[in-house]
């Protein structure tokens, strides 16, 4: 949790040391981030084998660590989820499909992205 008050410099590596946790704690505990981690490990170097230019090499990056970026806010609403809500709620099922919803359009964008810049 940030340190409200931190400024400057001090702010920022308070800021990164969190992130950096954050990080460990989405490989640790989540099993659907460490296989598109492991994805991303193979993906990210075809982007640069395949793209032809700067912006195909980008769109191609972009679209890998959006569904990482994507995965960890899903699992932190599940996380928020499960700590608040023992019990079955309507509206806990709805924030878990709507985030597990969220990682598809992002797996979907993904391949066609790919698909549009291998094939076009």
């Amino acid at each position: 949790m940030a340190d409200s008050g931190a400024k400057g410099l001090d702010r920022i590596i308070k800021a990164t040391g969190y992130s950096w946790l954050g990080l460990k704690a989405s490989y640790k505990n989540e099993a659907a981030f460490r296989q598109e981690l492991f994805l991303s490990v193979i993906l990210i170097p075809l982007a640069f084998w395949l793209g032809e230019t700067a912006i195909e090499i980008a769109l191609m990056l972009a679209s890998v660590f959006l569904v990482l970026l994507v995965e960890i806010l899903n699992s932190a609403i599940e996380s928020v989820v499960d700590r608040f809500g023992g019990e079955h709620h309507v509206l806990s099922g709805q924030a878990k499909d709507m985030g597990s919803a969220a990682v598809m359009i992002a797996l979907i964008n993904l391949v066609v992205v790919w698909l549009v810049l291998i094939l076009f």
